[in-house]
């Protein structure tokens, strides 16, 4: 008899045959270790593990490196598109490429990213385009296609960004800047691809925003009427929410809050004054509260007897500055006629030159100009200008492009009014000036250019806007063979054009007349040549010969070369007078052949540039 253990062995020890295995189960793996394997075979094992699973995953990886959507009813399909990489690629090493200034590497990477974005919308665009074509590349050659690209692009981008750095080192040369510089490669490839990402996540929100909205209408209507529709209402919410919601409420209108936040206050240093020949003293017609903050810095900042006397070694007189804040004043007429009343308080137009000054949007004024005209006649001088805008200028650009011209004409035709009433041979001269935006309202407040010279004694205009009216008629107009840059308008009778005055302004093979019109505009000033243009068409000032800070690198490309000269018009300033947007004391060399004083000398023009450069060095950031 036999009996049965507990554990289910016989008594009589023959063994049990083994249970039959679980198909359930995993196979057996021979890099599994036993139980009873030491820790080294197990670490063994788990690394044999790892590798295999890693060289699977990289085989699968090179047969397929592209993730396609499971069918068509997936709506956004998540895979960049080749065609549209190597596009934004392209667009991207044409980002590097070389402008009018200097560039930052952080700003380096937005125009990066944003010139790529619109190489991908292309590179898109055509691809799509491809797709309705029969044939199709097989998914063999795509993926050789993808791996190509992906092992490439690393030293593609080292490459171009290391040459980009080697072009902005010789621009830099050229613009009389220190040769050191530091690019960081990789924060801009990084700022490129963030940017890119950003714009390409955006237009696919708006395509997917698209379907939905058209297979909602398909419900309703044919397909081919809810696509038009769902094409027709996704763009109205984008226009509409770009320009209303964006731009309008939501750009222009921080802008404003902190312009006019700036207007009211007031710049460290800048005291009232108490001279009866400033606006803003007590005896003014023109509150100090309702100057605004930089007619509060103009007035407040005027030369003393004693400065001007210290220069010239002769007693000087205080010079007159009337400023007409926009506070002051309801509509242009009253506030051109205030700074006439002003004007006749201060005894302005007995002086010898009386200036009419137009302002940027923020109401700014050159210092240099000005102290270099009161310098020059020992303080025998009145300047006068109305504010029309508390905006910075591409703001005010945007909104009140013609307000500028409007209130300038205003203020030009009052004092004109009032000054040619008086004996021809006890007047003050009339002269006519402003720097940047201001050059395009003096210009809007005249007729051409015989109007200013039949109106005027003279006329300074520094870094005109290439939309400006009158530089842009004397441009196209110049004579042959002279540059866009540097052109001659017949033969320099009147007007004449300027990098470097000392050299520049006797160029010209003709006697020089008067009245005389001086533009001083950089070769290398993004403010000159900005214009929408730039998107589609080449520009003349990339025509040989180039200009004399202009590096040989640069080049057209569309769209990228708008973006470059838009990101240019930020860093203006970066580089020293006279290169950029900056002109530094070449006012000074100007007014010597437009208003100088009697017996004024070359030595003395040299001595007030110095001096002027000392009093006013370079300061970073746009003062419009």
């Amino acid at each position: 008899m036999q009996h049965t253990t507990g554990d289910g062995d016989d008594d009589g020890g023959t063994p049990k045959p083994a249970p039959p295995a679980d198909p359930a189960a995993p196979p057996a793996s021979p890099a599994t270790p036993a139980p009873s394997a030491t820790p080294a075979e197990r670490a063994g094992a788990a690394l044999r593990t790892a590798t295999r699973r890693t060289g699977d995953l990289a085989l699968a990886y090179a047969r397929k490196p592209y993730w396609d959507r499971p069918s068509s009813e997936w709506l956004m399909r998540r895979w960049p598109d080749l065609t549209a990489c190597l596009v934004a690629t392209f667009f991207f090493w044409l980002s590097l490429t070389p402008s009018l200034v200097p560039r930052p590497w952080y700003y380096q990477g937005a125009i990066g990213g944003i010139t790529a974005a619109i190489g991908y919308g292309l590179g898109s665009t055509v691809s799509s385009l491809y797709r309705l074509l029969p044939w199709q590349p097989t998914p063999r050659l795509r993926a050789r296609a993808w791996l190509g690209y992906e092992l490439l692009l690393p030293f593609a981008v080292a490459i171009m960004l290391g040459r980009s750095a080697d072009m902005q080192r010789e621009l830099r040369r050229l613009q009389e800047l220190p040769p050191t510089l530091t690019w960081h490669s990789l924060m801009i490839a990084l700022i490129s691809l963030g940017v890119l990402v950003l714009f390409v996540a955006v237009a696919r929100a708006i395509r997917l925003l698209t379907r939905l909205i058209t297979r909602w209408l398909n419900r309703f209507v044919p397909w081919p009427l809810a696509v038009a529709l769902g094409l027709a209402l996704t763009s109205l919410i984008v226009v509409y929410g770009t320009r209303d919601v964006v731009w309008d409420r939501g750009v222009l209108t921080i802008a404003d809050r902190l312009s006019a936040a700036k207007d009211r206050s007031t710049d460290d240093g800048v005291m009232r004054p108490y001279s009866p020949m400033v606006s803003g003293s007590p005896d003014s017609l023109i509150s100090w509260e309702d100057l605004g903050n930089k007619g509060r810095t103009f007035t407040g900042t005027v030369l003393s007897t004693e400065e001007i006397t210290e220069f010239t070694g002769r007693p000087a007189q205080p010079p007159v500055r009337v400023y007409v804040g926009r506070a002051a004043y309801g509509t242009y007429p009253d506030g051109a006629a205030l700074a006439v009343r002003e004007l006749e308080r201060t005894g302005a137009f007995d002086r010898e030159v009386l200036a009419i000054a137009g302002t940027t949007g923020t109401g700014w004024i050159n210092p240099t100009t000005v102290e270099a005209l009161e310098f020059m006649h020992g303080g025998d001088t009145a300047v006068v200008t109305m504010q029309y805008s508390y905006l910075p200028s591409w703001a005010s650009f945007v909104v009140d492009r013609e307000e500028a011209g409007n209130a300038t004409r205003e203020l030009v035709d009052a004092v004109w009014e009032h000054w040619s009433q008086l004996p021809e041979d006890d007047r003050p001269k009339l002269v006519v000036f402003g720097e940047s935006l201001a050059v395009t309202a003096i210009e809007d407040a005249f007729d051409g250019l015989d109007d200013l010279l039949a109106r005027t004694d003279g006329a300074l205009l520094v870094g005109p806007p290439d939309f400006s009216p009158l530089h842009s008629e004397l441009t196209a107009g110049r004579d042959p063979g002279s540059p866009v840059w540097r052109p001659v308008y017949d033969g320099g009778k009147h007007v004449r054009f300027a990098q470097f005055p000392e050299r520049d302004l006797l160029l010209e093979p003709g006697p020089w007349e008067e009245p005389r019109v001086i533009y001083l505009q950089n070769a290398s000033d993004p403010v000159v040549w900005w214009s929408p243009d730039l998107l589609f068409q080449r520009p003349e000032w990339m025509n040989e010969p180039l200009g004399p800070d202009v590096t040989s690198q640069i080049d057209w490309f569309p769209f990228v070369t708008f973006w470059q000269t838009t990101v240019d018009m930020a860093v203006s300033y970066g580089s020293p007078a006279p290169h950029g947007h900056r002109y530094g004391s070449n006012p000074v060399d100007a007014w010597a052949y437009i208003a100088p004083s009697e017996g004024w000398s070359q030595p003395q023009t040299d001595a007030l540039s110095v001096l002027l450069e000392a009093r006013h060095p370079p300061q970073h950031g746009w003062a419009g």
